[in-house]
């Protein structure tokens, strides 16, 4: 598809920063920016520049000075977009950044639509469609788990292991078509053997990659950790010494959180998407019951549980209903309120649950690096280091993955059930086109659309 047209955007945080970029792309992306810059080198053109070149001059409304500015010029191929591009560094200023656009626009480019440069770089060939989504990880990037995961994607991690598979398994298609309309020359005698060990290998190879979901999903999105408890069991007070400020209601009163409340916080090299829950009780309220009830909902998908149990209270049936909830559980058990006189002991718990304990004081902070360390171990063997392994971190990535490995079992069952060997091709090639997808290579323009309608405006 020819792109014709060219776009502009502010590719900066307006108003937050001392420069502000306003970024034009496409074929008279120069022609445009010469209408309105200046040099302060007289007679300077930017079509006459080398490319990767820098230059300072003025942004001119007619005879009117706008901003003073340094310009940035990249000629196409060698550029983010694959298109002549050029940038424009102003002052950060809100109404500045506005007017330079403005004139951008009236002088004949059209405001690009959210993505819409990243999405350029995609249909260029610049990046595939996984580099392309790592893009808009790395911006959202919470943790350096995170943001180390989307530097690597952006390298190419992910398409070089995809690659790898879609390669073994064009081998092997075109052996197949290759035999089926030349028999006579290419002989399909012990092919099976060879299928076979592609197919051990390559369905492997997916499964190892399908298997670091759930970790990546949480190195990018956080851990979903839930926070179950009794009313004025100290969840609340959980939530705010974690997260470092009075972002839950404290009080005295039973009940006093009816609603869900979720915060982000970060522990070290991990993140958790931390939810404040409603007091798990028996209760005759009808807004307090449809905020338990809320509760269990949220907690059936939580990553970790932590219970929040009142040391300073004797077990009750509310407390053993919870117990119930979090059984075969990731679950931590943290026995509150140590800073008042003990009722509820170590072993009481232990005789109910073997879940992992902790003696805990929100109000005084006591357990909160066991709790820390134990979250660690629970979910990344404790020591976390990122050693460039390749995780998958996109649900869509996921899916194909899956997909291409149900389609190579069936290959295998077709080999082991002594198939023809045309019937090898189609699941090998719904495999292939699977794996395609993760790319770029073949998918539908409305998820095109749909994957880069996400980014932010001017990437």
């Amino acid at each position: 598809m020819k792109i014709t047209e060219t776009i502009a955007a502010i590719a900066s945080s307006a108003g937050h920063s001392g420069i502000g970029i306003i970024r034009i792309s496409g074929e008279e992306a120069i022609e445009v920016a010469d209408r309105i810059f200046k040099a302060y080198k007289k007679g300077k053109m930017l079509k006459d520049v080398e490319s990767h070149t820098a230059h300072f001059g003025y942004i001119m409304d007619g005879e009117k000075v706008l901003d003073e500015v340094l310009v940035l010029v990249l000629k196409g191929p060698h550029s983010y977009t694959g298109e002549d591009t050029v940038e424009i560094d102003c002052h950060g200023g809100v109404l500045i950044l506005k007017k330079v656009l403005e004139l951008v626009i009236k002088n004949g480019a059209r405001t690009a639509e959210p993505g819409e440069f990243t999405k350029r770089a995609f249909l260029n060939g610049k990046l595939d469609l996984s580099q392309a989504e790592a893009v808009m990880d790395l911006i959202n990037s919470q943790n350096d788990f995170a943001l180390n995961s989307s530097i690597s994607q952006l390298r190419g991690n992910v398409s070089e292991a995809v690659r790898q598979i879609r390669s073994d398994i064009l081998y092997h298609l075109a052996k197949i078509e290759s035999a089926l309309d030349d028999p006579e020359h290419i002989s399909l005698d012990g092919y099976k053997g060879q299928i076979t060990k592609m197919l051990d290998e390559n369905t492997d190879k997916i499964k190892r990659l399908i298997d670091t979901f759930d970790n990546g999903r949480r190195m990018k999105e956080g851990i979903k950790t839930v926070i179950l408890g009794k009313p004025n069991a100290g969840k609340s007070s959980l939530l705010n010494l974690m997260i470092g400020e009075e972002r839950a209601i404290v009080t005295d009163i039973e009940g006093t959180t009816r609603d869900t409340l979720e915060e982000t916080i970060n522990l070290g090299e991990l993140s958790l998407k931390i939810i404040d829950t409603a007091g798990i009780r028996f209760a005759e309220d009808k807004v307090e019951q449809i905020g338990i009830q809320k509760a269990k909902e949220t907690a059936k998908d939580a990553d970790l549980i932590l219970f929040v149990m009142d040391g300073s209270k004797q077990i009750d049936e509310n407390d053993k209903e919870i117990l119930r909830l979090i059984q075969d559980r990731k679950a931590v058990i943290l026995i509150n309120k140590m800073d008042l006189q003990r009722v509820t002991l170590e072993e009481d718990v232990r005789k109910l649950s073997n879940r992992d304990i902790i003696l805990f004081s929100a109000k005084q902070g006591y357990g909160v690096k066991l709790l820390e360390e134990k979250i660690r171990e629970m979910f990344y063997s404790g020591e976390i280091t990122y050693n460039n392994q390749v995780y998958i971190t996109n649900v869509r990535h996921k899916e194909s993955l899956d997909h291409a490995y149900e389609s190579l079992l069936q290959v295998r069952k077709s080999v082991e059930d002594n198939m023809p060997e045309d019937f090898y091709s189609i699941d090998l090639m719904s495999a292939y086109s699977e794996l395609g997808k993760i790319l770029g290579e073949s998918v539908e323009e409305d998820l095109v659309n749909e994957i880069f309608s996400k980014f932010c405006m001017g990437k």
